[in-house]
């Protein structure tokens, strides 16, 4: 077998193999999901908190002045897609299925409050004796967290996520099935 390091290695295969197959020669590649998670997870997390401690009521409120329809149902509904979707992805449970919600939260946003403001999130207006002072957020970071997603979804969740294990555990009964029913 040919190998990068081989003296008989086609340099053009072995560019192409490094190039194309990164995950597949490096097994730390597995567990590149778990700082997807960590922060997608806690991000939505602290959302989800900053909105439950400053009252559910003043999110509504904001909501309200957007015209988004049934304030109070929108404002509940997103505090606890924000916590306990943020927590499952943070455990890597159930992610294929709490994205949907989730992704659904971050286009809202984008469409109704940080498109008018362009792409970038961070804009710097000026630098006083106070420190920074920045203009409204772009939908920048909403389409991180979307790529983020997108990548747990169709990449998995990683070895350590619930969604493996339960895979995992799934494959071996349904492994001592089929030879049970064999043995018969």
């Amino acid at each position: 077998m040919n190998t990068i390091l081989s003296p008989t290695a086609d340099p053009k295969q072995s560019l192409r193999d490094v190039a194309f197959d990164l995950p597949g020669r490096f097994a730390i590649a597995r567990w590149a999901p778990i700082p997807l998670w960590l922060i997608v997870g806690f991000g939505f997390m602290e959302h989800g908190f900053a909105k439950l401690s400053k009252g559910p009521d003043a999110f509504a409120a904001i909501l309200h002045a957007l015209a988004v329809p049934a304030p109070h149902f929108v404002a509940w509904f997103t505090i606890l897609t924000e916590l306990l979707g943020g927590l499952a992805i943070l455990l890597g449970a159930f992610v294929s299925l709490v994205s949907l919600p989730m992704a659904v939260l971050l286009l809202v946003a984008i469409f109704t409050v940080h498109l008018p403001y362009g792409f970038s999130s961070i804009k710097l207006i000026a630098v006083g004796a106070t420190g920074a002072q920045f203009g409204p957020p772009g939908y920048e970071c909403k389409l991180l967290y979307l790529a983020c997603l997108a990548a747990l979804v169709l990449g998995g969740s990683g070895p350590w996520a619930i969604d493996g294990l339960l895979r995992k555990n799934r494959r071996t009964v349904k492994h001592k099935r089929h030879h049970e029913w064999s043995a018969l």
